[in-house]
């Protein structure tokens, strides 16, 4: 008897035995990390750099070689006008956009905050507009919005909304909201499955308390949903600010950013100066100028929203 808790003390020392050589894993992090390491060094962080040494150079076609310019595409950068207007219809856009998706997007979300059958393929639907890619969806509602033939131009003018002589994509007063509207059709479910894993996680005890104290749906909406989905709705605008900050896609298909320069956004101009006029370095800069934005943006926002990862 006396021999049994040594043969048990053996058996467990054997359970916890280091594998056999040749099947070791090993416990230390760096080989796991490795991968993505190596990825964001590849994609992100030599990107950046390359970026910023492009800043200070510029392509000369002559010589087919950067040209060192200094700090020339920075005091370029803050005396172009071009540019500045750029930023303003993205900032326009940013707002306008952004807005009407997390409005929506709340909206829908409560309507299909509910168990009943067939709210769950509702649900599974709304993700059926993310998989498309932009580009295309700014054809769709090329095709959509056209003044001939367009289903949407057909509707508007329909209902009187829509002068039969006014396209909505060359109307300089219009074409910004035609091109929202495909962002909008196509983000906003975004939203909405954001809003609704939100709302799925509340707790039903502040909503029975309430429903016992006579609370009406507007009150309880106020008073109890929007303070507690308050993190949720600010990680959702920052993911989504983030995005709409750097359009480029629906844009460039579907007005270029016309009329006149109505719906020129600031990636736009990045791109245009960069491939079509062959400025590399004054290109890098545009878009070095667009990350300190959104870098400062969204941590100023991250701090009043207190936001926490």
């Amino acid at each position: 008897m006396s021999g049994a808790p040594a043969v048990a003390g053996r058996q467990d020392e054997g359970a916890f035995a280091r594998p056999a050589r040749g099947r070791a894993v090993s416990d230390h992090p760096l080989p796991w990390l490795l991968p993505l390491v190596l990825i964001l060094l590849a994609f992100t962080v030599y990107p950046l750099f390359y970026n910023i040494y492009l800043s200070f150079h510029e392509y000369a076609p002559f010589k087919r070689a950067l040209v060192w310019v200094g700090t020339e595409n920075w005091t370029r950068l803050f005396a172009d006008g071009r540019l500045w207007d750029s930023l303003g219809v993205t900032l326009v856009y940013f707002v306008v956009a952004l807005a009407i998706e997390v409005a929506l997007g709340m909206a829908i979300a409560l309507l299909l905050d509910a168990d009943e059958p067939g709210f769950g393929f509702l649900r599974g639907v709304l993700t059926l507009t993310l998989v498309i890619p932009p580009a295309i969806t700014g054809m769709m509602f090329l095709l959509m919005e056209d003044p001939q033939f367009g289903i949407l131009s057909y509707v508007l003018k329909l209902f009187g909304l829509l002068d039969s002589t006014t396209p909505i994509l060359a109307t300089p007063s219009l074409a910004l909201a035609g091109v929202v509207l495909a962002d909008v059709w196509q983000w906003t479910p975004f939203m909405v499955l954001i809003f609704l894993a939100g709302l799925r996680a509340l707790p039903v005890e502040p909503y029975e308390a309430a429903m016992i104290d006579g609370a009406s749906p507007l009150q309880t909406f106020t008073r109890l949903t929007l303070p507690m989905m308050g993190k949720v709705i600010a990680v959702a605008v920052l993911i989504r600010g983030i995005d709409l900050f750097r359009v480029f896609d629906y844009v460039y298909v579907m007005t270029s950013g016309g009329p006149g320069t109505a719906t020129y956004s600031l990636s736009l101009y990045a791109w245009q100066q960069t491939f079509s006029f062959v400025k590399w370095g004054y290109g890098a800069t545009i878009s070095l100028f667009s990350l300190v934005i959104v870098l400062v943006v969204a941590n100023l926002f991250i701090y009043l929203a207190k936001v926490r990862w």
